[in-house]
């Protein structure tokens, strides 16, 4: 399995306006995956441009890269997106808001892998049955488009019945959370927040910042943005006229048009946000992650010992 070549079990997850090729490139030399969202392209151009220096730039890294996809029938670029998909063949594809059905044949086609995205059982079962390889759990505690099971209890679940590779995020962001997940049954973990303000990282700085300084109490969720519940920075919503206390009804579920228009000084996060205590190269938090994980499983081994 392509995966088990990684350094650390890690997804750099896919953050819309914030995961570009800087970052993508930087997290699969460092041992991990890298993954981007399509829509992070404005152009067809744009994503064909980034897509063709990637392939470049992550030929012989330890670790591996991954296009994240939008299937929801809003959006108007799917076909477009999927064509550039089989010519740059992505060893990884995640998709998202929708069914993997749509990218399944492609990436089958070329070798690769689909991971679908999925806050529930219910879904899990639909993605696995339209062929997807892995299932992302998306549970409580997760940045962006957010998921509401325990991530613990939703590994569980999906174990007893799908034996893919199992992928899950939700307010794990630091070593120790990384090896808990492994030890419940995880084949990856996806880290979004941690990675936020990367050095690599498209966000600006002063979401960088932001990030730096909010802690767990500093967000909210909800579907009033984007139709979708999702987890934002309180102080962003405040710093664009939102009331955090009274967002409003969910907004129209809608993926087409310019979302970077939309939603661009609308800031999310995740649990996760207490540990990023400042700004750093992805490398650099790799090589913190690795310290973490490997010290918490020398205590698992520790523990085996004592019994």
């Amino acid at each position: 399995m392509m995966i088990d070549k990684l350094r650390l079990p890690v997804v750099a997850a896919p953050m819309f306006l914030v995961s570009g090729p800087e970052m993508v490139i930087a997290a699969a030399q460092s041992g991990i995956i890298g993954a981007f969202p399509t829509p992070n392209c404005r152009t067809v151009a744009d994503l064909d441009a980034w897509m063709t220096r990637i392939v470049a730039e992550t030929q012989g890294a330890p670790g591996l890269w991954a296009a994240n996809l939008v299937t929801h029938s809003s959006n108007q670029r799917l076909a477009d997106d999927l064509a550039l998909i089989a010519k740059h063949k992505p060893p990884i594809v995640i998709t998202a808001l929708g069914s993997p059905a749509p990218a399944v044949e492609t990436v089958h086609g070329y070798g690769g892998i689909v991971l679908a995205d999925v806050i529930s059982v219910a879904l899990g079962r639909k993605a696995a049955a339209a062929g997807a390889d892995g299932l992302v759990c998306v549970s409580a505690g997760a940045g962006g488009h957010t998921g509401f099971l325990s991530p613990f209890a939703f590994i569980t679940a999906l174990r007893a019945e799908f034996d893919g590779i199992i992928c899950v995020g939700g307010g794990i962001a630091d070593g120790a959370a990384l090896a808990g997940a492994i030890a419940a049954g995880a084949d990856l973990v996806y880290m979004g927040t941690r990675f936020l303000a990367a050095e690599e990282s498209m966000a600006i700085p002063g979401y960088k910042q932001m990030v730096v300084d909010s802690g767990i109490e500093d967000l909210v969720v909800s579907p009033a943005i984007t139709g979708t519940p999702a987890s934002w920075l309180i102080p962003s919503l405040v710093a664009c006229g939102y009331d955090p206390r009274d967002l409003g009804k969910p907004a129209t579920r809608d993926y087409g048009g310019d979302p970077h228009a939309k939603w661009k000084d609308l800031w999310a996060a995740g649990q996760g946000v207490g540990t990023v205590r400042a700004v750093e190269p992805v490398a650099q938090i790799v090589d913190e992650i690795e310290t973490g994980f490997r010290a918490a499983a020398q205590r698992l081994g520790q523990c085996a010992g004592a019994r």
